[in-house]
């Protein structure tokens, strides 16, 4: 086997979620256990933990497996189930795709591209090119396929943050290519500082690394820090003065749960607005149906625009993507729907507004909640989530805590998780598997459960949090 492929580590499906799994057949098979249900919050998974989909998404999904109730003479038919909008959408999909049994285009189905680039042009105010778009199966695969690209040989390195997604360290690990950690400031707000980027990227070059990309992730995963727009512009200054990409993951572009204090700006955006001295900047940015009030995972389906680069380059990203054929389409199709909703007057608009604002600021409340629970417990700081669906809080945990942690031959956090998860059936995640500041332990949880069952959600973690305590104290 190939010793990289064992080296990769990816925290939010490993020991822990491998354990929830098989409390959850425990819990099937009749077996008493202290809780009634397991509770994923260790990944962003809305639709498992009981969100609803958007109702227009699925109708107009769910014509185009069956475009039977599409034709003419079934349109009274179908008028009694379907609202016309969805019906006429439906149609149009077809129209540009044929079958969704059929491969696509390998970049991703033209017409889907060209209503992708229309949604960037009117969030950011400038132009973007259907060529330079490629339509992928959730954004992981448009990072996974990029930073293939990018990584030419084992000396090659990336900068990522700490804490990181975990998708960019295992991906690097399978490329045999180097992270290059830079520190967001937990004091500061999961803060960045260009100064914390230098120092990252000349430390690297002390080891003789090549520094080719710096990822930000922005709504951040897992801290929830969203970026100031002169925070990005001086991101942007770094790289182009050291001459690394940008990687810009921003699938959690409408979590964003202060829009006056800390709204969204796209790193498109930014950099169109410094002027010609930028043309030529080479970036990548990333979007998911996965997150945001879609939440649809399962489905698979993203996008990444490139910015700067070459048509050379663009021909042998298109080269990569065309070795798997292409993205699946009911992926793409609600590529489209994410970035082409119902519109205000048509019939489907009230519903869509209605399910959309009620995640929205349904998720605001949870995250609050949340915040307040975790620092209301002992030795537990958190910060204020300004974006995506995750809070990062920091544990500190007696000594004897820490002792019994390593005789069982596991990091503190993981053994707090472990035990949480065993207590309660909440599954969350250790900070060590995302990167901190040595000495520290974390831990990342959604705030996707449901209202209805939040109190107790919460309450299970105080108790537990306040059992474990009581047993390690020093």
């Amino acid at each position: 086997m190939n010793e990289q492929v064992r080296k990769a580590e990816y925290a939010v499906r490993g020991e822990l979620a491998i354990r929830s799994e098989e409390l959850k057949n425990e819990l099937a098979k009749g077996v008493k256990l202290p809780f009634k249900r397991v509770v994923g919050c260790n990944i962003g998974n809305p639709q498992a933990l009981d969100q609803k989909p958007i109702t227009f998404f699925r109708q107009v999904a769910s014509l185009t497996e069956y475009p039977e109730l599409l034709k003419d003479e079934n349109r009274e038919l179908a008028l009694k189930i379907y609202p016309s909008d969805a019906i006429d959408r439906a149609k149009l999909l077809l129209k540009h795709i044929g079958s969704v049994g059929a491969y696509s285009h390998s970049q991703g189905i033209p017409h889907i591209r060209e209503n992708v680039a229309k949604f960037i042009e009117k969030r950011d105010g400038f132009a973007a090119d259907p060529s330079k778009i490629f339509l992928t199966q959730g954004a992981s695969a448009g990072v996974q396929l990029t930073l293939q690209m990018i990584v030419e040989n084992n000396k090659v390195g990336i900068m990522i943050p700490i804490p990181q997604y975990p998708l960019y360290t295992a991906t690097l690990s399978v490329l045999d290519a180097n992270p290059v950690p830079y520190y967001l400031d937990e004091s500061k707000g999961w803060g960045l500082t260009t100064e914390e980027l230098q120092r990252s990227f000349d430390a690297a070059v002390k080891k003789g690394i090549d520094t080719r990309a710096l990822v930000i992730i922005n709504p951040g995963n897992p801290t929830g820090q969203c970026l100031s727009e002169q925070n990005m512009r001086e991101i942007i200054d770094f790289c182009k003065q050291n001459r690394v990409i940008l990687l810009a993951d921003e699938v959690y572009q409408t979590n964003i749960y202060q829009p006056e204090e800390r709204p969204f700006h796209s790193f498109k955006k930014v950099l169109k607005s410094m002027g010609p001295a930028y043309e030529g900047f080479e970036m990548i940015s990333y979007h998911s149906i996965s997150k945001g009030m879609v939440g649809e995972c399962g489905r698979r389906g993203g996008y990444f625009e490139c910015e700067g680069m070459c048509d050379s380059i663009l021909e042998q990203i298109y080269k990569i993507s065309s070795i798997s054929l292409c993205p699946n389409v009911q992926g793409q199709i609600l590529v489209d729907l994410m970035v082409n909703p119902p519109q205000k007057g048509e019939p489907s608009y009230e519903m869509y507004k209605k399910e959309y604002d009620d995640i929205y600021f349904s998720l605001i409340k949870r995250a609050s909640i949340l915040e307040k629970t975790f620092n209301g417990l002992e030795g537990c700081t958190c910060n204020t989530a300004d974006g995506a669906m995750y809070l990062f809080p920091q544990i500190r945990l007696p000594k004897k805590a820490i002792a019994a942690a390593h005789a069982a031959g596991k990091e503190p956090d993981q053994f707090y998780c472990m035990a949480m998860l065993e207590a309660t059936g909440v599954c969350m995640v250790a900070g060590s598997g995302f990167g901190q500041v040595d000495g520290t332990a974390h831990f990342r949880s959604t705030f996707l459960p449901q209202p209805e069952l939040f109190d107790e959600f919460c309450s299970g973690i105080k108790n537990f949090h306040a059992n474990f305590m009581n047993k390690y104290r020093d």
